[in-house]
């Protein structure tokens, strides 16, 4: 079975969190609000992701990372070995549309991974206005693919957008993985 780290990363108070046990299907800490305090770390498996039974299916370790900039020196053993970053924002806030950038900065072009590696959420909290239409984002952040979070209106849409991230990230496993065998190979 495969295995792949991805990172959930962003401002406080974003719905890191939230995301993370709806998507691995936890149902630890879900209420009231807490701070997650370094690093929280979910393990989700996906037997079939590809829709196939041929696929070996993966495991998921799903780094729900702090917000709080307290824990950047962390980051960097966080980074480690990983294979994906998510990013999320809360859309309504001003100061979340300039975090994004840092959060980029530090996660994606750091390691570095391929854009196509990187997920950008707008997370729509509960009772939010939740405009879709109106965001405009500033190089590079723009060239992301971006999708809308908002869980009490469409919860399968955004698990969906999920699993197609996920599989691209599965997918980019394989080939570099296929491609190290073949360096030995020949």
């Amino acid at each position: 079975m495969l295995k792949a780290k991805v990172l959930l990363v962003g401002p406080r108070e974003s719905g890191k969190s939230v995301l993370a046990n709806f998507v691995s299907e936890s149902i630890e800490g879900i209420g009231s609000y807490s701070p997650t305090q370094g690093v929280r770390i979910l393990e989700y498996e996906k037997p079939n992701l590809n829709g196939n039974s041929k696929g070996a299916g993966c495991r998921f370790e799903l780094w729900d990372c702090s917000g709080d900039q307290k824990f950047e020196t962390c980051w960097p053993a966080l980074m480690k070995d990983s294979h994906g970053v998510i990013i999320i924002f809360n859309p309504e806030l001003p100061s979340h549309l300039k975090e994004i950038e840092m959060w980029y900065s530090c996660f994606v072009q750091q390691q570095p991974l391929l854009d196509s590696q990187c997920l950008l959420v707008a997370h729509h909290k509960p009772g939010s206005a939740g405009d879709t239409e109106n965001l405009s984002l500033a190089y590079p952040m723009n060239k992301l693919k971006l999708i809308h979070s908002n869980l009490e209106d469409d919860p399968e849409d955004v698990r969906m957008e999920f699993m197609k991230y996920f599989r691209s990230i599965i997918t980019l496993i394989n080939e570099s993985r296929e491609r190290e065998e073949m360096s030995i190979i020949s």
